[in-house]
C-alpha cells in the first residue's frame, strides 16, 4: 500500500520532508479494524510530531495523520461493532500509524459511524476537533454542572480554529450557554458567527473590558485552545469566581498563580489520553463520535472544512502543513482521494 511518511524530524521546507512509500498493507487482530483511508484532514498536531518526534520503535519512517474517514475492509478477531463494508470516521491514536495512508488499522472503540448526510472529505474534518472539544465542555469544564455566581456562559478562546469551530456548534446544540468567542479578523469573525457564536471579540486586544461591555457578567467557563500563555492575565481577570479553565495547548511556561484568588479550577485536555493508556472509558470516544454523526445528519453541526485539496499525495500535504504551521487558517484543511486504484 501507498503511505505519506517522514524520516527525519524537521521542518516542512527542507527535501524528504514528507515522502510517499509503499508498506505492506495491514492485517487486523484483536479488536482492531482496518480501514480504506478515502479522505483525511491535517491538525496541528501533525505539524508538531512531525517537527520533533522521531519514527515509532525504530523504525525508519513515521505515518502522521490524525483525522480520517473511509470503508471498513476487515475486522479483527474480537472486533464486533463494525462489519466489512460500513462506513466510518476517527481521529485514531497518537502511538500508532496514522491516517495518511492508503489503509490503517485502528481499534475499533475510537472509531465512529461516518455521518450520512456529508460525504468522507467533510466526515474527515470532524473527529480529532469534535473528541476534543467535546471532552472539553462535558469531561473537564462539566458545563451541566454551573458554578455559584457566574455567568452560564464559555470563552471560547480562538473560535475559528479547527477545535473552536467544533467547539461553538456543540455547545450551541447540547448546551444552553451563551457562546462567546474570540476572532481578530473579519472573515474569520463571520465564520465564527455563521457557526454560531452569540458574540465575538477580539483576542488581539485586551478581553476583559470587551467581555464586561457584553453585560451578561462574568463567563463562568473559559476554553483556550491557542496562544493560552499571552491570554492568561486577561483570562484570570475576565472569569468569574469560582469558574472553571481549560486549555488545549503547549504554553512553554504557563503560571496560575493569579486563578488563586477565584479558586479558578484549571483542567487540560488531551483527546488521546483515553487511547494512550487504555482508560477503562476509552469507548467513550467511539460513542461520542455517533452521537456527532447524529447531530450532523441532524442539521445541528455542519462540517468545518473550509478547504479541500485532491489527490492525497505527498505535495498536496506537505502544502496542508505549510497552511497550518501559518497559523492564520480557519476551519479544517482536508484531502482526498488517492490518484489510482488502491493496492
Amino acid at each position: 500500500m501507498r503511505a505519506i511518511a517522514y524520516r527525519q524530524p524537521g521542518p516542512i521546507d527542507r527535501d524528504e520532508a514528507l515522502v510517499e512509500v509503499e508498506l505492506p498493507r495491514p492485517v487486523p487482530t484483536g479488536r482492531d479494524i482496518l480501514v480504506a483511508v478515502r479522505a483525511i484532514s491535517v491538525n496541528p498536531v501533525d505539524a508538531k510530531v512531525r517537527t520533533g518526534a522521531a519514527p515509532l520503535d525504530g523504525r525508519d519512517e513515521r505515518i502522521l495523520g490524525w483525522d480520517a474517514a473511509g470503508v471498513v475492509e476487515a475486522v479483527g478477531p474480537e472486533a464486533t461493532r463494525f462489519k466489512v463494508g460500513e462506513e466510518v470516521f476517527y481521529a485514531g491514536d497518537l502511538m500508532r500509524d496514522g491516517s495518511n495512508a492508503e489503509y490503517q488499522l485502528v481499534d475499533e472503540r475510537i472509531v465512529g459511524h461516518r455521518p450520512r448526510s456529508i460525504g468522507f472529505a467533510e466526515a474527515a474534518a470532524l473527529p480529532l476537533t469534535a473528541i476534543t472539544a467535546w471532552e472539553t465542555l462535558f469531561d473537564r469544564l462539566k458545563v451541566d454542572d454551573q458554578p455559584a455566581g457566574g455567568a452560564r456562559a464559555v470563552l471560547i478562546i480562538g473560535g475559528a480554529g479547527g477545535v473552536g469551530s467544533a467547539a461553538i456548534q456543540i455547545a450551541r446544540a447540547r448546551t444552553d450557554l451563551t457562546v462567546i468567542a474570540t476572532a481578530s479578523r473579519a472573515e474569520t469573525g463571520g465564520w465564527v458567527r455563521d457557526l454560531g457564536a452569540h458574540h465575538v471579540i477580539d483576542h488581539s486586544r485586551p478581553m476583559a473590558p470587551q467581555i464586561a461591555a457584553l453585560e451578561i457578567g462574568a463567563p463562568a467557563f473559559v476554553f483556550s485552545t491557542t496562544h493560552t500563555d499571552r491570554h492568561l492575565t486577561d483570562i484570570a481577570e475576565l472569569i468569574a469566581p469560582q469558574g472553571r479553565f481549560a486549555l488545549i495547548d503547549d504554553p512553554a511556561s504557563l503560571d496560575i498563580v493569579a486563578f488563586k484568588r477565584k479558586a479558578v479550577s484549571v483542567h487540560w485536555e488531551l483527546m488521546f489520553t483515553r487511547s494512550l493508556f487504555d482508560t477503562p472509558d476509552v469507548g467513550e470516544q467511539g460513542r461520542l463520535l455517533d452521537a456527532v454523526a447524529e447531530l450532523v445528519d441532524e442539521g445541528r453541526i455542519r462540517t468545518t472544512a473550509s478547504d479541500t485539496l485532491s489527490p492525497i499525495n505527498a505535495a498536496n500535504l506537505i502544502e496542508a502543513h505549510r497552511r497550518i504551521e501559518s497559523t492564520t487558517t480557519r476551519g479544517k484543511i482536508v484531502l482526498e482521494g488517492w490518484d489510482s486504484p488502491q493496492a
